[in-house]
C-alpha cells in the first residue's frame, strides 16, 4: 500500500500544489490548515510521514510536534519560510527528521520524503529484530562512554546522557569512524542521508552541543577539531 501523508498547511495555493503533485507521486494525502486541528489529526490516524508548516493558526507548527512525538513515532519534515541556523535547529532538536525552507523545487522535496520514508522504515525493521543474543552488536564505545545503537542509549560511566536524534546520529557518525577526520560536509551527508548545501554551519552547533553534554561534564576531550576541515574522535591506544 502506498504511503499516506498528513500535510499541514495553511497557504491554500501551496498546500493544493503540494498536494497534486504527492498524489501524481502516488502517496495517499490528506490535508489541514490549523495546529490544533493537525494535531487531532495525527493522534487520531497512524500516517507514514508528516509534512508540518511552522507557522500555523491555532498551534504553532513547533508545539505540535512536541506534543505529538510524545505520543506516537512518525517522521515529520518541518515547512518553513524561516532562514535561520537556530530554527533549523529547534526543529531537530524538537524531533522533525528534516526540515526544508520555503521556497522549495517540489523535486527536492519528494526526495526528501522518500529519504526519510526509507530511514524511518529501516529504524522501525532493526527495532523488531532484536534478541539478546546479539546485545553487543551495535555498541560503540570510547574510554568509559558506551553508544548502544539498538536501544538509542548513550552512557559515561554509568551516567545516562539525553541526547536528540540528531546528536545521537552525530555522535554515532563520529565514533563509527574513529581516527578519520570528518568534514562537516561529510558528516551532513552521513547523518541525514543526503547533502545540506551551504548548511554546514549546523554541524557546528551539534558538535558544541556534543561536547557541552559529554567534554564539558565528564572532563573529557573526545571531540577534536582539526581546523580547517571538520571533526574527529581518536580512538585510545
Amino acid at each position: 500500500m502506498n504511503a499516506s501523508i498528513l500535510l499541514v498547511e495553511d497557504e491554500e495555493k501551496l498546500a493544493r500544489f503540494v498536494e497534486l503533485e504527492l498524489m501524481h507521486e502516488g502517496y495517499r494525502v490528506e490535508k489541514s490548515g490549523n495546529g490544533r486541528e493537525a494535531l487531532e489529526l495525527a493522534l487520531r490516524n497512524d500516517y507514514d510521514l508528516i509534512l508540518l508548516d511552522i507557522m500555523l493558526p491555532g498551534l504553532n507548527g513547533l508545539e505540535v510536534l512536541r506534543r505529538l512525538l510524545k505520543e506516537k513515532e512518525v517522521p515529520v519534515i518541518l515547512l518553513t519560510a524561516r532562514d535561520a541556523v537556530m530554527d533549523k535547529v529547534s526543529g531537530l532538536d524538537a524531533g522533525a527528521v528534516d526540515y526544508i525552507t520555503k521556497p522549495f523545487a517540489i523535486e527536492e522535496l519528494l526526495a526528501r520524503i522518500r529519504v526519510a520514508l526509507k530511514l524511518h522504515a529501516g529504524h522501525v525493521a532493526r527495532g523488531n529484530s532484536f534478541s539478546s543474543a546479539d546485545s553487543e552488536e551495535g555498541i560503540l564505545r570510547w574510554q568509559e562512554l558506551v553508544l548502544d545503537d539498538r536501544r538509542h542509549q548513550v552512557r559515561y560511566a554509568g551516567h545516562e546522557i539525553t541526547l536528540t536524534n540528531r546528536e545521537f546520529l552525530m555522535l554515532k557518525t563520529l565514533l563509527e569512524n574513529q581516527d578519520i577526520v570528518l568534514s562537516r560536509d561529510t558528516l551532513l551527508n552521513k547523518v541525514c542521508g543526503y547533502d545540506y548545501a551551504g548548511e554546514t554551519n549546523v554541524v557546528d552547533v551539534y558538535i558544541r552541543y556534543l561536547r557541552s553534554k559529554i567534554d564539558d561534564i565528564f572532563g573529557v576531550r573526545m571531540i577534536q577539531t582539526v581546523r580547517g576541515v571538520g571533526y574527529v574522535i581518536k580512538s585510545e591506544k
